[in-house]
């Protein structure tokens, strides 16, 4: 019998994390964040990360468990997310997943297999050639060896471009084909809500959030991570808001105009989000105006899914 898992997403800024921290205190659950930038100790603020008494009121995984320059990927947390799943339900409890990294979600749902072992000289040649010749071309060579792959990602994906070249080399197949013949069976529902704001609504948010993040200390956040000898040209540190103020630290934008920027890039962040969770017709939408509509949201879901 399948077991069933809850799954939310959504743009930033719309309630993800309070209403897993609602239905998990209504359903006595443990929550799994789905986000590639919580899993970083000392991003805090910047990364709107589960306070420590949210964090003591209900247990969280995946939360502020690795420093900043250790390397994480869809791959593995796709691993470790069934991992920490079975060892819920071997606690009699309901996991609940949420998060806004749309390829997390889509790793824990569909899959995403480790198709081969790097090639390490290839892959700094292909880089050297993206830094020489741009990534169209990049991405015209790989429609010329794997087409099939090719009109899957767009040329500004250029790290899939490179993987998926990368990959062509190593096994003389396409990703997409590899993808395909890959199967899971984890006896599990995935029941996926989706949380949709009137977009103007949700820019309010985010401007909001902003404004707090930069009063709550997000500069000296960042400072605090950089003396701690911490490169900023880091994959953790490439983050709308670290980046911004990174900028800023190094004279190279104002206050103001950095904080503008921040408020610019997460507004055109959540519109990918939107983008990428929209794509996915299993996810069934919840319209939410408000904050203070999450407890009465939770109940609705508990009960439209029979939950309790």
């Amino acid at each position: 019998m399948e077991k069933q898992v809850i799954v939310i997403v959504g743009p930033t800024c719309s309630g993800k994390s309070g209403l897993a921290l609602s239905l998990a205190r209504k359903l006595n659950s443990e929550i799994i964040s789905a986000d590639s930038r919580q899993v970083y100790k000392l991003l805090n603020i910047g990364t709107a990360k589960p306070s420590i008494s949210e964090m003591n009121s209900v247990k969280h995984h995946l939360v502020d468990f690795l420093l900043p320059d250790e390397p994480y990927n869809a791959g593995k947390f796709e691993l470790d997310a069934i991992n920490i799943i079975h060892n819920i339900f071997n606690k009699n409890k309901m996991p609940v997943v949420a998060g806004g990294s749309g390829l997390y979600i889509k790793a824990l749902i569909d899959g995403i297999i480790q198709t081969a072992d790097t090639d390490e000289e290839y892959r700094k040649e292909l880089l050297q050639m993206k830094n020489k010749k741009g990534i169209d071309y990049l991405y015209s060579l790989l429609l010329q060896k794997d087409p099939e792959a090719a009109n899957s990602m767009l040329p500004q994906n250029w790290k899939r471009v490179i993987r998926a070249l990368e990959v062509f080399r190593l096994t003389g197949n396409s990703i997409v084909k590899i993808h395909k013949q890959y199967k899971r069976n984890l006896e599990l529902k995935f029941i996926q809500i989706g949380l949709s704001w009137d977009r103007k609504i949700l820019y309010k948010n985010i401007e909001q959030r902003v404004d707090d993040m930069i009063k709550n200390g997000l500069v000296d956040e960042v400072e605090t991570i950089l003396n701690k000898g911490y490169s900023e040209n880091l994959n953790s540190l490439n983050t709308v808001g670290y980046k911004e103020i990174i900028s800023y630290l190094n004279n190279h934008l104002s206050f103001q105009r950095a904080v503008e920027l921040i408020k610019r890039n997460t507004r055109r962040f959540a519109k990918r989000q939107i983008t990428w969770f929209k794509a996915d017709k299993r996810i069934n939408w919840y319209a939410i105006n408000s904050f203070s509509e999450i407890e009465k949201l939770s109940n609705k879901i508990i009960e439209d899914y029979n939950l309790l």
